[in-house]
């Protein structure tokens, strides 16, 4: 069938690549709403908190509260908080309630590569 005048093709083979997300560094990740997440194992019941190691599994974080009553979880937000310098609003804690496996939420805008310069500077104060 032959094209009527002045017809365009828009829309139609419009090679567009597809947007590829960042590639991941190691516990922090950006998921595809743009916020940011931290893979956590958290250890309850230590003398203080401190970040103890960064893999690329996940960060470790001992916490000084026991892990009762979501006590360990408040103290974990309130801690990484303080060590990415962000509001404690902006730190959520997203999956593993129960588990010493947590995914925490940032809210805040914060790159993904400043949060995890921050995690190993808290790693080498130990």
């Amino acid at each position: 069938m032959p094209k009527k005048c002045g017809a365009t093709n828009k829309g139609k083979n419009q090679s567009k690549e597809p947007e590829r997300p960042l590639p991941p560094l190691g516990p922090v990740t950006v998921d595809p709403k743009g916020g940011v997440s931290i893979a956590i194992h958290a250890k309850p019941g230590s003398k203080q908190n401190a970040v103890t190691d960064v893999t690329t599994e996940a960060v470790s974080v001992a916490i000084a509260a026991p892990p009762t009553e979501g006590e360990a979880n408040a103290e974990l937000c309130r801690y990484l908080s303080k060590v990415l310098e962000l509001r404690k609003s902006d730190v959520v804690l997203d999956k593993g309630g129960k588990s010493r496996e947590k995914v925490v939420k940032l809210l805040a805008s914060t790159p993904p590569e400043e949060i995890l310069e921050k995690l190993k500077k808290q790693v080498e104060k130990k």
